[in-house]
């Protein structure tokens, strides 16, 4: 036994859960405009990073900020077409 005077028992099959949860709905135009306006000041940032640190030398700074502006690009651009 397992140290007591019951039976082990087995585990049963999980059922489907009573509450999914919420549904994910879509963002609002305005905000996936506003998110992506978000995303583009942030790219315009990383850009002059990028190109302050390329002009100092810096050529490991100035490819790492290259890559963020375009991945935050490239998320703004998401925002706005997948919501």
């Amino acid at each position: 036994m397992n140290g007591e005077d019951r039976p082990i028992e087995e585990p049963s099959e999980p059922g489907p859960p009573d509450d999914p949860g919420p549904s994910r709905e879509p963002r609002p135009l305005i905000e996936r405009v506003g998110l992506a306006a978000i995303a583009l000041v942030l790219a315009i940032l990383f850009g002059g990073v990028a190109a302050a640190a390329w002009v100092g030398g810096e050529l490991f700074l100035a490819v790492m900020a290259g890559i963020g502006s375009l991945m935050t690009l490239w998320v703004g651009g998401l925002t706005l077409i997948r919501g």
